[in-house]
């Protein structure tokens, strides 16, 4: 917070001071023929109505300033104020301020969004709170300044799209954001030239630097409480009105393994969660890959039963290796777009039940290995460990990069796509922020920082 927290005498012109750049600040004078009072607050935190109703309508039903701001003192849960640390965390907590001749009154106007806010669908979490954005920008600004309420969280509006007219909020901490990616994001939403904008998702894609990547390099969440978290990491948040999701940036690699359950279990167990998810996605991008090297190109590799094995269960299928497996993963990328698009009533049942069919059919008619068939049931796990469904795209579509590698050059295959992949990620960038820092590299880093400055 700027400049210098007043003990006694503090002013609205100071208050104003403290809240620049807060978009959704409601600033109005009220006049009537014997005087005039102002008054203040925060729109996404206080309700409009009991403002018109308790607070604007009597000054006008009174005509009188001073008895007025009698009144509003004396209204049970109102407060004066003459401290500034006070003044400013009553107005982040939803009252509304006003002033009369140089004295300052606070009147509680808290908007709790209850009604109309839904628990979370694509980010599911055991501990923890299970509100969702929603579809009204408003809604999700209270949610927001609920539990963020500071005054440094500054909030900038702006329109994009000649035809939607789509209403954009752009959320940081001026105190901890880095202005360097909040001037690259300004600069990129205002070069936009577009005519309509609908979803978060549609948003995130335009205001990506590569055009041709691969892996996402902004998070699009539905949950309020992770973008707080990362609005305390110094991050931007971009929502957007009619979309029940927010656009999280810069983003790195590691972002997309971590839950909110993370910052709720213990330290240890928090980072094994996240190691499985890591050892998960090996396993989805690496396993087909593996089985095509170790059955048709390098099957010294392995331990003799487990050639024979993988050898008596191909016995009687009659395609090689990388057909079976491309087979199989293709059915089961049908099957995961189907449970997605079918009615919630029959999509897992369907999809289950369709599952069953086939693989036991393939197998009994000898059209595809037992050893295939865990396989694929196994990739298909370890992908749906990644808490973030973009990533999990992501990762669903390079497996096949892998795949290919294997079936034209085996385990040398494997291995040149694995060191192009970390190649890839080791280029890329979010926002100028290297999008391959490894979480224990910054435990690492502020490690050796607090040594050398102790030494």
């Amino acid at each position: 917070m700027s400049g210098q927290l007043h003990k006694q005498g503090v002013t609205l012109e100071w208050i104003r001071g403290q809240l620049s750049g807060f978009g959704d600040l409601e600033d109005k004078i009220m006049a009537v023929p014997s005087g005039e009072v102002s008054l203040l607050y925060i729109k996404s935190v206080t309700d409009g109505q009991t403002i018109s109703r308790n607070v604007v309508a009597p000054f006008y039903e009174m005509g009188d300033p001073a008895a007025y701001y009698s009144y509003i003192a004396d209204y049970p849960g109102s407060e004066e104020v003459t401290e500034g640390t006070r003044a400013l965390d009553l107005l982040l907590s939803g009252y509304a301020c006003i002033g009369q001749a140089g004295r300052l009154c606070f009147f509680d106007a808290l908007k709790a969004e209850v009604s109309g806010v839904k628990e979370t669908i694509t980010e599911s979490i055991s501990q923890g709170p299970s509100d969702a954005l929603g579809e009204s920008l408003a809604v999700n600004l209270n949610l927001i300044r609920r539990r963020y309420q500071s005054s440094s969280l500054k909030m900038e509006f702006t329109i994009i799209g000649n035809v939607s007219k789509t209403k954009v909020a752009i959320l940081y901490d001026e105190s901890r954001v880095n202005h360097n990616v909040l001037a690259e994001l300004k600069e990129k939403l205002d070069s936009l030239k577009l005519d309509v904008l609908q979803a978060a998702g549609e948003l995130e894609k335009y205001i990506s630097s590569d055009k041709l990547r691969i892996f996402p390099k902004t998070i699009v969440t539905e949950r309020p409480d992770r973008v707080v978290f990362n609005l305390a990491e110094g991050k931007v948040a971009v929502m957007l009105d009619t979309t029940g999701y927010a656009i999280v940036l810069p983003s790195i690699f590691n972002d997309f393994f971590t839950a909110m359950d993370d910052k709720i279990h213990l330290p240890f167990v928090g980072r094994f969660l996240k190691l499985l998810r890591i050892l998960g996605v090996a396993m989805t991008l690496w396993l087909p890959a593996l089985y095509i090297a170790f059955t048709s190109y390098n099957p010294e590799i392995v331990r003799v039963q487990i050639a024979l094995l993988i050898g008596g269960s191909r016995a009687t299928v009659p395609y090689p290796s990388f057909v079976e497996v491309i087979l199989m993963m293709i059915m089961m990328e049908f099957l995961t777009e189907a449970s997605l698009r079918l009615p919630r009533a029959i999509g897992p049942t369907a999809t289950t039940v369709g599952g069953l069919i086939l693989g036991q059919a393939a197998t009994a008619a000898g059209l595809i290995g037992n050893i295939m068939i865990i396989l694929v049931s196994v990739v298909a796990i370890s992908n749906f460990l990644i808490p973030l469904n973009m990533m999990s795209f992501s990762i669903r579509v390079l497996k096949y990069f892998f795949v290919v590698a294997a079936a034209v050059l085996g385990l040398v295959g494997v291995v040149i796509c694995l060191v192009g992949f970390t190649m890839y990620l080791c280029s890329q960038r979010s926002f100028g922020q290297p999008y391959f820092k490894l979480f224990f590299l910054d435990t690492l880093g502020t490690t050796l920082r607090k040594k050398s400055g102790g030494e």
